[in-house]
């Protein structure tokens, strides 16, 4: 925002609904329907893929979700897995900031069916924008970035994206649109992806994917959202989201 727009805003919204901080939502923002999903302190919201709670494979640092590799490596698997939302969401706007470690690979992953007796994992349900460490020319990243539809800001394993991702390392700001089935993917501030979901092309794209022998991937048109836990350093804030 440039000094001219900041004084307007300023002058007409006041200075709470001008300057953002981590995890907090400006008073427009409030107006306009948005809820934060994460408050920088707790994992309150969230619990891990078939649990009550959240695991300890989680943790709250610097005003982020943290998963540490290292330490996870020392907890039993009961405490490991993805974090997964309260809530359901059917239309939404979704929007966060991740970072990735050095060849880091998560994802987000929404319409989830959460029923741990019928789909062991998220990703048996819901359908994944890819967080990954893409590499560099000079740098070989996560080696899941060599496959088509597999780098950061894809639609995982179905359609690829405009690259827009930052070196890794860096905080990356992303956007999921999803309303009556028209799908699309930002990334800071470049609009990476659009498609149709729940129609013959998606079915068709999914009968050549790696979910073709999950017969209920892709299907549901509301469910919880989730942060893998793919046992690689990844950070996430400023999760908000806006019900369309």
């Amino acid at each position: 925002m440039n000094k001219l727009l900041l004084f307007i805003c300023i002058i007409f919204l006041g200075a709470g609904s001008c300057f953002s901080q981590d995890n907090t939502l400006t008073q427009k923002e409030k107006k306009d329907g948005w809820k934060l999903l994460f408050d920088g302190k707790t994992t309150n919201g969230w619990h891990t893929y078939g649990k009550e709670t959240a695991g300890k494979a989680w943790s709250v640092k610097d005003g982020a979700f943290y998963l540490d590799a290292e330490a996870q490596k020392n907890l039993d698997r009961s405490e490991r897995g993805d974090l997964v939302t309260n809530e359901e969401y059917g239309n939404f706007d979704l929007k966060l900031d991740w970072k990735i470690g050095l060849k880091g690979n998560s994802g987000i992953i929404f319409y989830i069916k959460e029923d741990p007796e019928k789909y062991r994992n998220t990703y048996n349900t819901g359908m994944e924008m890819q967080v990954l460490d893409n590499g560099t020319p000079i740098r070989l990243g996560n080696p899941d970035a060599r496959p088509y539809t597999h780098r950061a800001g894809d639609l995982y394993d179905l359609l690829a994206s405009k690259e827009a991702d930052k070196p890794q390392g860096e905080w990356n700001h992303v956007e999921i649109h999803s309303l009556n089935g028209k799908l699309d993917f930002y990334m800071n501030g470049v609009h990476t992806l659009s498609t149709t979901l729940w129609n013959d092309y998606w079915r068709e794209m999914i009968a050549i994917s790696k979910f073709k022998n999950m017969p209920d991937f892709g299907t549901f048109k509301k469910g919880k959202i989730s942060l893998q836990d793919h046992n690689e350093d990844v950070w996430y804030k400023n999760i908000r989201i806006k019900r369309l």
